[in-house]
This record gives structure tokens, C-alpha cells and sequence, in this order.
């Protein structure tokens, strides 16, 4: 099994939904970096459950840092750092362990390893997501250099777009949407679904600015396929589009060829519709990404499956969930443009001092 995501970058998680504890270990750090735990702490609050429209454990995600910062600044040794689970409730899945959940991995991951923890999903639960945003902050951290700023949003809930953005307004509301008219009536939507033993999907879109170009490689590492399978081990998450995305494919050339420019002495691009990147190289323009997210697989509503023996019989999920993954998910899709970016960032720099 795979733990580890990057190379330069390299993160590393442990731990279950259920189990004693969450942690990460992140190496490759620059030194000198100044990180405090409220650094970190301040991104987990913006993912973790109890918030409003969200499952409603109750988890405090304090995050304890075990090594690698000493005196407020990171001493370039691997980062450790531990988030307790408080409020597991065990018991409450115990009807579960014997049949398979449909959307689940339950399945799955049981023909795979011939065992699985069906205690709110082990491994395969969303709750290892606050490993990812806590390597986050340290990777913002490293690329703060180049001034890389990165903003992800809500744009779609059960079909509802949003027509406008205004970044000020995202942390206004439940949903983390640009746009105030939008969110209202997604709300309504989740809470619609809500009532009727359903759940929605969504899509969020994230952009970074201020990427410097020459990032990524050319043949398997581009850096639009890193940022890809980022995004889609995410949990949940279905699709992935860069730029233009599927659009792209309604498009003529004349169209979606992104045309050069020099401007105030800096090579750009009119227009972006290959989302920042070309030939799995950063261009210098902004690196736009939308990532889909199924609606949440766990729902009331009563659903036909089968038992781990392959008799056919029903399920309601009952428990603590959200009817809606995609509000939680906008930290998350940040952490991992910006996990994927300090790698980027870090191998160039290899690169170049290799010359």
C-alpha cells in the first residue's frame, strides 16, 4: 500500500478513522522555515467536522508536532505530527461489518487485503484528509518564496453554479462559494437533501497564482498528471479538469490555443486555457484545476447490497456524515496544489543546482 505522496516533498501518513490517532511525517523541509502549531492548526479548523452542513463528530483536530521544529523554525529534519481522535463512536458501525456499503470501498478493499476495519471506513475514510492539510502549511511555507498564492472554491453544488467570485465571500458562507446568491441556494439544496435521506456532490476550483514557470517534466512527471493524482485521491473525488478541461474538446485550436505575448518584459499567454500548463511544464500563468466530488455514499435511504457471504439484504447508513463532502474538501484541494507545488518547486531547484 501506498502511503507517500512526492519526492523532493515527501509526505508520509498514518492512522484510521477509528483508531487512536492520525499522524504525517513530512521530509525534504527546507530549514529556517518559521512554522508555529497555530499555523497548522488555523487550516485543520477549516476542515474538520462539526461545522455547519458537516458531520457533526466532534473532533477538535489539535495537531501535537513531534520533531523537526525546534524554537519556531523547521530544522530541515523530518516534521511529525500527531491529530488524536476524541470522539469516535465505534459502536455505531458495528451492524455494518458484516455487508458492504454501496459507494463504499468496502468491497474492495476486502478482496484486496482480505480483511478490512469497518470501523467509519479505517483507512479509506476522508478523516486521513487532516494529515494532507497539516503537510499543507509546511509546503505553503516553502513555496511562500515565490509568492504562490493558491485560492479554491466552491463553484458547483448539486447542479447550482456560481456565476461570480469574490474571494472575501468564500469564508462568509457554509458552502465556501465566491458567490453569495449561489451559496444560498446551494445551501438549500444540501439541506433539501438532507431532510429526504440523500446527500449531493460538487465541484471546486482551484487556482494558484504567481507559479513560476519550468516547473514539472515532460514525459510522467508533468506536473498537471502530479496534480491529478492529488486531486484524485482525495475521497470522493471523481474528475479532474485543467484548465479548459472537457470544454477544451468543444473547442477548435484557433480557440484554445493560448496565444504568446510579451508584457512588461515577462512572455504570457492572452488567454489560459490550458490552465497554466504545457507539455507538463508550468507556464507562468495562473494554474487553474477543478476537481468533482460524488455525493456522499453514505445515506439513510434505504439501499439493497449484500453481506460479506453474498446473501442479498438492505442497508440505511446511520451516523455522523456529510451530506455534502465537496464544503470540507476546499482546504484539502488547497493542501494538495500546494503539497504538489513545493515538490515541483523543490526538484527545480535540485535541478538547477545540478547544471
Amino acid at each position: 500500500m501506498s502511503n507517500s505522496l512526492g519526492t523532493h516533498f515527501k509526505i508520509t501518513t498514518f492512522g484510521e478513522s477509528h483508531g487512536p490517532a492520525l499522524g504525517v511525517v513530512v521530509d525534504g523541509v527546507t530549514p529556517g522555515l518559521e512554522i508555529s502549531q497555530k499555523d497548522i492548526q488555523a487550516q485543520l479548523d477549516r476542515r474538520k467536522p462539526g461545522q455547519k452542513l458537516t458531520s457533526p463528530r466532534k473532533e477538535s483536530d489539535t495537531v501535537e508536532i513531534l520533531s523537526g521544529i525546534f524554537e519556531g523554525k523547521t530544522t530541515g529534519m523530518p516534521i511529525a505530527m500527531l491529530i488524536r481522535n476524541k470522539d469516535a463512536h465505534s459502536k455505531s458501525y458495528d451492524y455494518l461489518k458484516d455487508l458492504f456499503r454501496p459507494g463504499h470501498a468496502d468491497f474492495t478493499y476486502l478482496e484486496k487485503y482480505g480483511i478490512r476495519d469497518h470501523r467509519g471506513g479505517g483507512r479509506q475514510s476522508a478523516r486521513e484528509t487532516a494529515n494532507w492539510v497539516a503537510a499543507g502549511v509546511i509546503a505553503r511555507k516553502i513555496i511562500a518564496k515565490y509568492k504562490i498564492k493558491i485560492v479554491a472554491s466552491v463553484v458547483e453544488i448539486a447542479g447550482i453554479r456560481a456565476s461570480v467570485f469574490n474571494e472575501k465571500e468564500i469564508s462568509k458562507n457554509m458552502v465556501n462559494c465566491g458567490d453569495k446568491k449561489a451559496a444560498e441556494n446551494m445551501v438549500a439544496a444540501i439541506e433539501k437533501a438532507r431532510r429526504e435521506g440523500d446527500s449531493v456532490g460538487g465541484i471546486i476550483e482551484v487556482v494558484a497564482r504567481n507559479v513560476p514557470s519550468g516547473l514539472g517534466d515532460p514525459v510522467f512527471d508533468k506536473l498537471d498528471a502530479d496534480l491529478a493524482k492529488a486531486f484524485m485521491s482525495i475521497n470522493a473525488a471523481k474528475g479532474v479538469e485543467i484548465g479548459s478541461g472537457f470544454e477544451a474538446a468543444r473547442m477548435r485550436g484557433s480557440e484554445h490555443n493560448d496565444v504568446f505575448l510579451k508584457k512588461g518584459g515577462k512572455i504570457i499567454t492572452t488567454t489560459n486555457h490550458a490552465g497554466g500548463i504545457l507539455g507538463g511544464i508550468s507556464t507562468g500563468m495562473a494554474i487553474v484545476a477543478r476537481v468533482a466530488f460524488k455525493p456522499t455514499s453514505s445515506i439513510t435511504q434505504e439501499q439493497d447490497t449484500v453481506t460479506t457471504s453474498g446473501k442479498n439484504t438492505t442497508v440505511r447508513v446511520f451516523g455522523r456524515h456529510d451530506p455534502c463532502v465537496a464544503i470540507r474538501a476546499v482546504p484539502i484541494v488547497e493542501a494538495m496544489m500546494a503539497n504538489v507545488l513545493a515538490d515541483a518547486v523543490l526538484s527545480q531547484e535540485a535541478l538547477r543546482r545540478s547544471r
